[in-house]
């Protein structure tokens, strides 16, 4: 029931995303009419298609007749109507002969392998090596040009190729870790292919769909043009381009109506395949902020917050004069009214100019909450509560055009992996440029010009943008990201664990020149780091976060000087930067619990040395201390005299 649900949700999901492309609606109306109206065609067509009146040939479009009348006197609407239902007919059948076929081969051959996969793969080049217009021609000779038989093979011979679509896209899947658990748990293969690979591979499906039923539409009309098909005066598409095309030097408008329709159809078709891809893509690229957050769920085991709690901290203050606000932040992953929590009342500022150090172990919602700040969740992830204002304009709910001029332009971001921010098939120069002319309205020239300040800044050599992603080292990779990072000048960057795809030797340099640009620009930096080495050497204040809670916020020096977290105590002394010689580093037992393994109270209360039952019996609310600081914790007096 669950997993029904959550399949309809994804495609509910979808077709908002495909409502919400131009082309995607255009393209979708224009079939839903097409298609109703030739099926409709009994009642809705002015004149009986085969009537004929000869004293009324060939005229153009009328009252009487909207798109005029053919060679006979037949109405040319009517007629397209009723030739429609055969042309999309024929179109339906060679469609569903390809799924029947293609779907459960190519989710075989690509989920079980072995001995399966290499039969249906000789199979598909066996029907890959057949003559397809050769045994269309021949059937429709056998079977008396029966389209319906024709249109058939016409599937059949096509299922080749979609089952390697298929095979492929259900081999990614399965190296799923879902899929693996799914196995883990006892489930079939067949129940695993129906209910986890199948609707993983629905977007290439509806697009090779929309593709296959653009060609086959070509191949029916091309098909009936020959002859082939219903005889006359039976109205078909193809057969009446056909008739057009005889008198084409004395009635040219006739091709106008009857080829008109063909190529709208298709073109349709088309550009609904091109608007389904980008709708399933943006699945996993554009999610986050880009919806209205979602109430508090009653109930929820994950989320240790009322509905009334997460309210009075989104309508928290903004702290004057903060460049970024987050209050009561959650985000949570999953089908909606079920989500999974990762973060849960997140608040904090960020000021103009101000590096800040966003600390904690793997696991603490330092990279979801840095996501979160651009609407970057992935595929299932969204903002269900609290509240991001960037200079006192709202971010969450923001419609997506307006959130595209967001990112990049005022909120920038470099991620751990260099090689992830660059396309191996581009030169650096042009994908700095591109980032350019996305954000200033320039000439190429000037993009060019811009790319080679931006590589000047990096302090790297311009000649560097001729060359290649794969030309280059790791460092100049992390270079070239900050360089497209600052391409359109943003007031702030998220820099998540920059340095660690980067040998010891280079992060120095890379640390370096973020402290210059920051200087020089004076642009606010969020470093997502687990060093707090780099915490001190960067940053003026610290964000410490565990479990998906911020459990500290001060200033660097009082972090060193006197934590008031027990978790920040305990990160402190396994600091390898502060290890005594000769004696074994500290380290924190036992390791962060998973969003679905958080206890009601203190997320930290496991590992803690302090912890009591009044730890664990109700959520801990963050206590406000002098000096604009901050701990989630009831035993703050304990710990200054356990130090003490």
């Amino acid at each position: 029931m669950n997993r029904s649900n959550g399949s309809r949700a994804m495609s509910a999901g979808l077709v908002r995303r495909v409502l919400r492309k131009p082309l995607g609606v255009v393209s979708g109306v224009v079939l839903i009419l097409i298609v109703g109206a030739s099926f409709a065609g009994q009642w809705i067509a002015p004149h009986d298609p085969l009537a004929q009146n000869l004293r009324i040939v060939r005229q153009g479009p009328s009252v009487a007749h909207l798109l005029g009348t053919d060679s006979l006197g037949r109405d040319v609407l009517s007629r397209l109507l009723f030739g429609g239902q055969e042309s999309l007919s024929g179109v339906v059948v060679a469609v569903v002969a390809m799924l029947i076929i293609a779907i459960p081969l190519g989710i075989l051959a690509g989920y079980v392998g072995g001995l399966l996969d290499r039969v249906i793969l000789r199979v598909v080049d066996v029907l890959l090596s057949i003559p397809g217009t050769i045994i269309t021609l021949a059937v429709l000779a056998i079977f008396n040009n029966n389209m319906f038989v024709a249109m058939v093979s016409v599937g059949v011979l096509a299922s080749g190729a979609f089952i390697r679509v298929f095979r492929s896209a259900a081999l990614s899947v399965r190296q799923e870790l879902y899929i693996g658990a799914a196995r883990v748990s006892g489930l079939s293969r067949v129940r695993i292919m129906a209910n986890h690979v199948l609707p993983q591979i629905r977007g290439v499906l509806l697009v090779q769909v929309t593709l296959f039923s653009a060609a086959t539409l070509g191949i029916q009309t091309g098909l009936a043009f020959l002859a082939f098909g219903p005889p006359p005066p039976s109205p078909t598409w193809g057969g009446m381009v056909a008739e057009a095309a005889t008198i084409i030097q004395i009635d040219p408008w006739l091709l106008v109506p009857t080829g008109g329709v063909i190529a709208l159809t298709t073109l349709a078709l088309c550009l609904l395949g091109d608007a389904v891809r980008d709708a399933n893509q943006e699945r996993f690229t554009l999610a986050g902020l880009e919806g209205k957050p979602s109430a508090p769920q009653a109930g929820k085991s994950q989320v240790h917050t009322t509905g009334a709690d997460r309210d009075d901290e989104a309508r928290m203050a903004v702290t004057p004069g903060a460049l970024l606000s987050v209050r009561g932040l959650t985000v949570g992953f999953g089908a909606e009214g079920r989500e999974t929590t990762a973060i849960q009342r997140v608040d904090f500022d960020i000021h103009p100019g101000e590096v800040v150090g966003l600390v904690g172990e793997s696991g603490s919602g330092k990279t979801v909450t840095a996501l979160a700040l651009l609407g970057l969740l992935g595929a299932n992830g969204r903002v269900t509560g609290g509240s991001i204002r960037l200079s006192g304009e709202e971010l969450v709910g923001m419609p997506h055009a307006r959130l595209r001029e967001v990112r990049g332009a005022r909120i920038a971001m470099i991620s751990q992996e260099p090689m992830v921010a660059l396309d191996p098939s581009f030169r650096v120069g042009s994908q700095i440029a591109e980032a350019v002319r996305a954000h200033d309205r320039v000439s190429r020239a000037d993009a060019r010009a811009r790319c080679e300040e931006l590589l000047a800044a990096v302090r790297l050599d311009p000649a560097i943008a001729r060359r290649y992603p794969h030309e280059i080292s790791g460092g100049m990779a992390q270079r070239v990201a900050i360089a497209m990072a600052l391409a359109g000048r943003p007031e702030l960057l998220i820099a998540d664990e920059p340095t660690t795809a980067l040998d010891v030797t280079v992060q120095a340099d890379i640390l370096d020149l973020l402290r210059t640009v920051q200087e020089e620009t004076q642009m606010a930096v969020i470093l997502v780091s687990h060093d707090w080495g780099v915490v001190a050497d960067l940053c003026s204040r610290a964000i410490v976060m565990y479990a998906g809670e911020v459990v500290e916020r001060a200033r660097v020096a009082d972090v060193f000087a006197a934590p008031r977290h027990p978790y920040t105590t305990a990160l402190l002394r396994s600091n390898p930067h502060g290890a005594e010689p000769g004696k074994p580093l500290p380290t924190i037992g036992g390791s962060v619990p998973a969003p679905q393994e958080w206890p009601v109270g203190c997320h930290f209360a496991a590992r803690c040395p302090l912890a009591t039952e009044a730890c664990r019996v109700a959520p801990i609310d963050i206590v406000h201390l002098e000096g604009d600081r901050a701990s989630r914790c009831i035993h703050i007096d304990e710990l200054a005299e356990v130090r003490a």
